[in-house]
C-alpha cells in the first residue's frame, strides 16, 4: 500500500510539472526588421515589441489589413515607421509632440521673414 501511494504522489507531482511548462503562452516575437517602408493603405494596428518583453530585439510590428505581422524597426530609429503610426493613430503621444514641434518651427519661420 506504501509502495502504491509513493507512486502515486511522485506520477502526479511528473504529471503536474509537465502541464505547467506547457501552460505558458509562447511569444511571437520578430528576430529580424526590415527597414523597407510598407504603404501605409495596407497597415491597420500596430504594436511595439521590446527587449524587456521577452523578445530578442525592440521592434514595431505593423498588421495588416490581412491579418499579417510586418517587422520593422522601432520609430526612433526609422523616420518611415514614425510617420506610418502617425498616419494610423494621429492620437498618439509621439505624434502630437512631433505635430507641436512642426507648429513652433511654422511660427518662428514667418517671425523671422
Amino acid at each position: 500500500m506504501l509502495f502504491q501511494a509513493a507512486s502515486f504522489f511522485l506520477w502526479a507531482s511528473v504529471f503536474c510539472s509537465y502541464t505547467a511548462a506547457f501552460t505558458e503562452e509562447a511569444l511571437d516575437c520578430c528576430l529580424s526588421t526590415s527597414n523597407v517602408p510598407i504603404p501605409r493603405q495596407i497597415v491597420a494596428s500596430f504594436s511595439m515589441q521590446t527587449a524587456e518583453g521577452g523578445c530578442p530585439i525592440a521592434a514595431t510590428v505593423f498588421i495588416t489589413k490581412k491579418g499579417r505581422a510586418l517587422c520593422a524597426p522601432p520609430p526612433t530609429r526609422s523616420d518611415w515607421v514614425s510617420k506610418t503610426i502617425c498616419k494610423i493613430s494621429p492620437k498618439e503621444p509621439r505624434c502630437l509632440s512631433a505635430k507641436k514641434e512642426k507648429s513652433q518651427r511654422r511660427k518662428r519661420n514667418g517671425v523671422k521673414q
